[in-house]
């Protein structure tokens, strides 16, 4: 049976969130937990979000997607001007139609900052420096990305151990903002959480290492069996966007452009997804909020869940 989350606390809803690294089966639980609770999904996945990125990305199937409805998924072009803040704002007044109409919303997604912004709001930091910008980009691509890590782990070693070292917007943001303000980018991300108008449930899928990576490397070479390759290629002239600074597609890149070998590419690409990997689950193992279980664990899961909103 399912419980009303309005009888058991005084916010509007319950927001449950589905995290974990690349491959450990976040979207299957997803769905079986949001037909338990008749939720609508909302995805907490910074790629996701694009059009013509289906396979790369690895978006719901078109029989998930009609199974539960799904919100972030596939509704903007690669072209368009998107970042964690802009989701936080607009995430956050889907959630308060969806609250309308739904006791829970299940929120599910890999990317860190996207799901901070939604659960716990972002920093107010230093506005973007237009020509520093420039110069960051430049150097980006006469010196690649290496350099400006380096450069940030001299004005902010503790960020750049953990900083996303394959999407090269997040590396320029942390050194604009030491430059701009003089200060550790990491010293001015510890603000006050921002109040949410709805109790959050966060649960996390985690499995044996070598079983994540053994799922992430068979994972690769079905996406390219579904046609990774030629998705790649209608994305080529598209290349220089941010939204496909993306593990996946810069391989694939790199091998169109004569970089590398195809073998070498897709190797690269499951290295790289697992090196992803390894970086989210230092990222929210940073989070005691977080309940981690076996992706198959649904009973318990719900069962968790259930217990959680009683005390709420």
């Amino acid at each position: 049976m399912v419980m009303t989350a309005t009888t058991m606390s005084s916010k509007r809803g319950t927001l449950i969130v589905i995290v974990g690294p690349t491959g450990s089966g976040k979207t299957s639980l997803s769905i079986d937990i949001a037909r338990h609770y008749s939720a609508p999904i909302i995805s907490t996945d910074s790629r996701q979000v694009y059009r013509g990125m289906a396979i790369g990305t690895a978006q719901p199937t078109a029989e998930e997607l009609s199974a539960v409805e799904h919100h972030f998924i596939a509704d903007r072009e690669p072209e368009d001007e998107f970042n964690c803040g802009r989701y936080e704002v607009l995430a956050l007044e889907r959630l308060e139609e969806l609250f309308t109409k739904h006791d829970y919303v299940v929120a599910v997604g890999g990317s860190g900052l996207y799901i901070q912004a939604l659960c716990e709001g972002l920093d107010e930091l230093p506005e973007a420096d237009e020509q520093l910008r420039g110069e960051l980009k430049y150097r980006l691509n006469t010196e690649g990305i290496e350099s400006l890590v380096a450069q940030l782990k001299e004005l902010d070693p503790a960020y750049a151990e953990r900083v996303d070292r394959l999407n090269p917007s997040r590396v320029m943001r942390a050194l604009e903002v030491c430059i701009t303000s003089g200060l550790p980018y990491s010293e001015q991300r510890r603000g006050t959480i921002a109040e949410r108008p709805f109790d959050i449930i966060k649960i996390g899928t985690e499995m044996p290492r070598d079983t994540l990576y053994d799922r992430i490397n068979r994972r690769v070479d079905m996406m390219v069996a579904e046609g990774l390759v030629e998705e790649a290629k209608a994305l080529f002239h598209k290349r220089e966007l941010n939204a496909l600074q993306t593990v996946g597609y810069r391989e694939l890149f790199d091998h169109f452009e004569g970089k590398c070998s195809y073998e070498e590419a897709i190797e690269l690409i499951k290295r790289n997804s697992r090196r992803y990997a390894k970086r989210q689950m230092t990222w929210f193992r940073r989070d005691d909020s977080i309940k981690w279980f076996a992706p198959d664990r649904v009973d318990q899961i719900i069962a968790y869940i259930d217990s959680k909103i009683l005390q709420n």
